[in-house]
């Protein structure tokens, strides 16, 4: 089992990234081979300032060991020190069908009603996804619900290109979705995902927040006046206390039926002082690693220069393998 999968370097972490996708990384380290990638080049899809860039790929790196993957069990590096991502992904454009990008809906939620100001990258990037992934013959790919449609992609491109060559150059990855995945909304409103880019600070909970902060984002986190039931059933139309009782499962390694069992008749009086106790402790350990990591760039970029160099070296065979089905001289 080989798994790769990336995170966009737009700042600190949150905590849906940690429980959504993060938590499961370092599961997923002891269960196989694992190569974990900052998509800076998927970040310059829209523009970014270069020192920014720069700071926010050391500083997710700092998160990212922080919240516990092992680069000594992982591969972990940027996009932007393998030229194999931007070697396969310019072959692999070369054979994917426009029609193809036209239905990807992502593409059309980003770009919004500026299609026509939105860089080719943008529009291209599911082929950059394709290839951060089928450059190392991976098998497995965590997605979540919004990234299906793209490793559907990926796998529709190598089984094209395959077809097209006459060749077996691309291994098909399979969709790698974890038993305790969590979906995180926003501590604001129920109904949408947790986000960096939401303008409201209480809507999420940063990896770096002080205890305090912490504690007072979750007491002021929405909620309704009803008890607690005992059975996921009793939670629906309840957005807000069905993501509250999410986030206490996900950071308590529970099932959310076991916490309702816990807590069933009790209102948020009773189970948000419980939350924060919980999230506390979990999430003050990782924060002051993080800390403590962040200051040390000639560390940080020591793990990116040895786990982009062991990511080259897995990925060139594949990008040979793909020039010479094409037919392109290289020696």
């Amino acid at each position: 089992m080989r798994t790769v999968s990336g995170i966009q370097p737009t700042g600190n972490l949150h905590l849906g990234n940690y429980l959504g996708a993060i938590k499961n990384w370092v599961k997923m380290q002891d269960e196989g081979e694992c190569l974990f990638f900052l998509a800076d080049l998927h970040a310059i899809t829209v523009h970014n300032d270069p020192e920014e860039l720069s700071n926010n790929c050391r500083e997710m790196v700092a998160a990212l060991v922080a919240a516990g993957v092992d680069p000594d069990k992982s591969i972990l590096f940027n996009q932007a020190r393998v030229p194999a991502h931007a070697e396969l992904a310019w072959m692999l454009i070369c054979n994917t069908p426009m029609g193809w990008l036209d239905r990807m809906t992502q593409f059309k939620e980003k770009s919004g009603k500026h299609k026509q100001r939105s860089s080719l990258g943008l529009y291209g990037y599911p082929v950059l996804q394709a290839a951060d992934v089928l450059a190392y013959q991976a098998t497995h790919v965590p997605v979540g619900e919004d990234q299906k449609q793209h490793l559907e992609l990926a796998r529709d491109i190598a089984s094209k290109f395959n077809n097209d060559t006459g060749t077996e150059t691309f291994v098909l990855p399979e969709p790698f979705i974890g038993k305790t995945a969590a979906r995180i909304m926003s501590l604001r409103d129920g109904n949408a995902k947790m986000s960096k880019s939401d303008p409201s600070d209480l809507s999420r909970i940063n990896m770096s927040d002080d205890d305090d902060t912490i504690a007072r984002k979750l007491k002021k986190a929405k909620t309704d006046p009803e008890a607690l039931p005992d059975n996921m059933a009793g939670l629906e139309g309840r957005p807000e206390a069905k993501n509250l009782i999410g986030i206490y499962a996900a950071l308590a390694d529970q099932s959310p039926e076991d916490v309702l069992t816990q807590f069933a008749g009790k209102g948020f009086g009773d189970f948000k002082p419980a939350l924060v106790d919980l999230a506390v402790s979990r999430l003050s350990p990782i924060r002051d690693r993080f800390e403590e990591l962040r200051k040390d760039t000639t560390a940080i970029d020591a793990i990116l220069r040895s786990g982009s160099e062991k990511a080259s070296a897995m990925a060139r065979p594949t990008v040979e393998a793909t020039y010479a089905a094409l037919g392109l001289l290289r020696n």
